[in-house]
């Protein structure tokens, strides 16, 4: 079971899906221009950013979404834990949550352009081999602003705005 909050702010108008213990935050969302394109950004796992404000990565999501002249942006996540500190991450006993694939797939059909970015830190739980085989799956287009070493795809918070998204191949 979810929770959908909605919130609007000059212009925007702004959702977030929750579990309904609020443990797991499964979708963001914000559109500016209803009837523009849409971006979906793939990444780790949801801070603490709400349907009300943005965190540091929302935040550069929202502004790469406006500078690539999209009219709305999702993010997804290939966990779903609500939490900032990597190790209570990988301690916690089932950090993608039972409704985080579902809304990774409806974010998919609702994006024009997938951009995927969870870092090297997908290999827990082989979370990042397990979402790449469902990217695969979908036949989309699948675009990433970088690859890790190990050919992750780059998270979007340190990348330069200049970065041009560039197809990966999952």
């Amino acid at each position: 079971m979810t929770i959908i909050r909605t919130h609007d702010r000059n212009g925007t108008s702004s959702s977030a899906v929750y579990s309904d213990c609020e443990t797991y935050r499964y979708a963001l969302t914000r559109v500016w221009e209803s009837d523009g394109r849409r971006v979906l950004f793939i990444m780790l796992n949801p801070s603490k950013a709400t349907e009300m404000q943005n965190d540091p990565t929302v935040e550069r999501c929202e502004r790469r979404a406006r500078a690539l002249g999209f009219g709305a942006f999702r993010v997804v996540n290939i966990f779903g834990l609500r939490e900032t500190d990597p190790k209570k991450l990988r301690a916690h006993p089932a950090p993608t949550g039972p409704e985080n694939d579902a809304q990774v797939l409806e974010a998919c059909d609702w994006a024009d352009v997938i951009i995927a970015g969870w870092g090297a830190h997908g290999e827990h739980l082989g979370r990042g081999a397990d979402m790449a085989a469902v990217l695969r799956e979908s036949g989309r287009t699948i675009l990433c602003l970088g690859r890790t070493k190990a050919g992750h795809p780059r998270h979007p918070l340190y990348i330069a705005y200049r970065q041009s998204p560039v197809r990966w191949a999952p």
